[in-house]
């Protein structure tokens, strides 16, 4: 299985390297390909919820019966899983709960695996094989060579017994590789699910203005357009979350992915202002209070990041978010991204505590402004109006529900496809109430 996918070719980017441009024109919402993972691998924090195999999530799943840990739709789920699976079954057995490999460190234990017994391209290697994927090892700084070091001897620990290894080198470059062509499978509102590899999608370049859009069925990416595209167009998507500005945008490219975009987007800064606005008041706000509030809100969000993996604080993570909302206030308008990236982080830990009154407090302030900040058919404006719209219903206010389902429907048709379960769900329930 070698050469092409309809539509599209593999050429030289200028100033990019490799990249995919389209062939023929594609319309908003219509699918230029779909890919199935070479390998993934379901989060530990979804088992019971979802099969590690299809990535189905059903109740009544089928539990493994050596190792009690794995979930599956059926026995043909669990067949199909088994090649990989047989790499933790009996290590989980054996370590019990000191077997603790990293989600990256599990999905190179299956690359690993896949590769010992592959005759020929996967069909997920079309255009790009997982070999030639990007690394950028010899850009990897000290700290993040460190973690592979970690991530190797995890390797060894936990997989050495069932996998054969290659040597250092080599484990290195792979570990580079999916730092930087990994992707976050995700659901309907971007909860994270799993990890997978797909070396055609990983051949697509980024932009902060996307003309395609990935999702996901199941394990399998699909990638759709979300700007009209006529022939010889490159197809973007983008990597990372386009809610900043352009030097935080850029400062996240250059930290994870080793360069710097180039986009209309980042040359204009068009949207900066609108991102960092600062509140109205009779006496403008001098550039230097400004500057040091900057400062303070980058300060916050890193130490919330850091604090949030902790289990049993959220009563801490929640006042920390209203605080910093507080202090920023003062300067920024609510419509500013770091007030709004709190707000976010302050919805989802009320939803966690069932709170579901301040949940949606928070998200109606976040909504207009995410829908005038993100690009068109952005998934975070669709979830937001999911997340919503579920707060709603458990609530009772069914008509508000209902709307805010429609609006995250409108996104999710050309984003996901008419046809997706997701939206087949979504209309079941409307109906329903």
């Amino acid at each position: 299985m070698t050469g092409s996918i309809g539509g599209l070719e593999r050429f030289d980017s200028p100033g990019k390297g490799r990249g995919l441009r389209v062939t023929r024109p594609f319309k908003v919402g219509e699918l230029l390909f779909s890919s199935p993972a070479y390998a993934c691998v379901l989060s530990v924090k979804e088992r019971g919820c979802y099969c590690e195999f299809c990535f189905t999530r059903k109740e009544s799943l089928a539990r493994c019966g050596k190792c009690k840990k794995a979930f599956y739709c059926n026995a043909k789920c669990q067949k199909g899983d088994w090649s990989f699976h047989k790499l933790e079954c009996s290590a989980m057995t054996a370590f019990r709960e000191n077997w603790c490999p990293s989600e990256i460190s599990r999905l190179v234990a299956r690359i690993l695996a896949k590769k010992k017994t592959q005759k020929e391209r996967s069909g997920s290697e079309k255009i790009l094989t997982i070999g030639e994927m990007q690394s950028h090892v010899e850009d990897v700084d000290n700290e993040r060579r460190e973690m592979n070091e970690a991530e190797i001897a995890a390797l060894h620990r936990f997989y050495s017994k069932h996998l054969e290894l290659p040597d250092h080198k080599d484990l290195l470059t792979l570990f580079s590789q999916v730092a930087c062509n990994g992707f976050t499978i995700e659901d309907d509102e971007l909860s994270h699910l799993g990890t997978a590899i797909y070396p055609d999608v990983a051949l697509i370049n980024h932009s902060c203005l996307p003309s395609v859009i990935v999702t996901y069925n199941g394990t399998s990416a699909e990638v759709r357009a979300v700007q009209d595209m006529k022939p010889g167009d490159e197809v973007l998507i983008s990597y990372i979350d386009l809610l900043y500005p352009t030097d935080d945008r850029n400062n996240r490219l250059r930290e994870t992915y080793y360069f710097t975009c180039d986009c209309k987007e980042c040359k204009s800064k068009s949207k900066d202002n609108a991102k960092l606005k600062v509140r109205k008041q009779s006496d403008p706000i001098e550039q230097d209070v400004i500057s040091n509030m900057m400062r303070y809100a980058r300060k916050t969000v890193r130490e919330f990041r850091a604090l949030k993996g902790i289990k049993n604080i959220l009563h801490e993570l929640l006042e920390m978010c209203e605080q910093s909302l507080e202090e920023m206030g003062a300067v920024f308008d609510d419509s500013n991204v770091y007030m709004l990236h709190m707000m976010y982080q302050a919805m989802g830990i009320c939803i966690h505590m069932q709170d579901a009154d301040s949940a949606i407090r928070y998200g109606e302030k976040i909504l207009k402004p995410y829908s005038q900040l993100y690009p068109p058919y952005s998934l975070n404006v669709s979830s937001m109006y999911l997340k919503l719209g579920r707060l709603y219903m458990g609530l009772e206010r069914y008509s508000m529900g209902i709307s805010a389902f429609k609006k995250a429907m409108t996104i999710m048709e050309v984003a996901h496809g008419k046809d997706h379960l997701y939206l087949t769900e979504l209309r079941k329930d409307m109906v329903q109430k």
